[in-house]
């Protein structure tokens, strides 16, 4: 597997516009509505972010390695797809009509 597609922990950038995916590899133009889909409280991105990276289990020593040795750009695909569908449903959400309900 090339290294320069595999991942060990992304880490976004403090102005969120950046995801360092490895030390070859930095994923760039992040527009901040992205964080505006959420799933529970965090953005689906950041989920992605947290959850795609090689972790090993303490107790069992079993490891965790996201990267695909069949498709190795899978991972910044998905990060793009998810990029996709969080600004595509933020906007669908903004253009949906108020139905009036009074707030909780």
């Amino acid at each position: 597997m090339n290294s320069y597609w595999l991942v060990e922990k992304m880490r976004l950038s403090k102005d969120k516009t950046q995801i360092k995916y490895n030390d070859f590899l930095t994923l760039s133009g992040i527009p901040p509505e992205v964080f505006n889909y959420r799933l529970g409280n965090r953005s689906a991105l950041d989920w992605i972010i947290d959850q795609y990276q090689v972790k090993t289990d303490k107790l069992s020593g079993i490891t965790n390695d996201p990267n695909r040795l069949d498709d190795e750009q899978y991972i910044v695909r998905l990060v793009k797809q998810i990029i996709t569908v969080s600004l595509e449903t933020v906007k669908i959400v903004e253009e949906l009509p108020d139905l009036g309900l009074p707030n909780d």
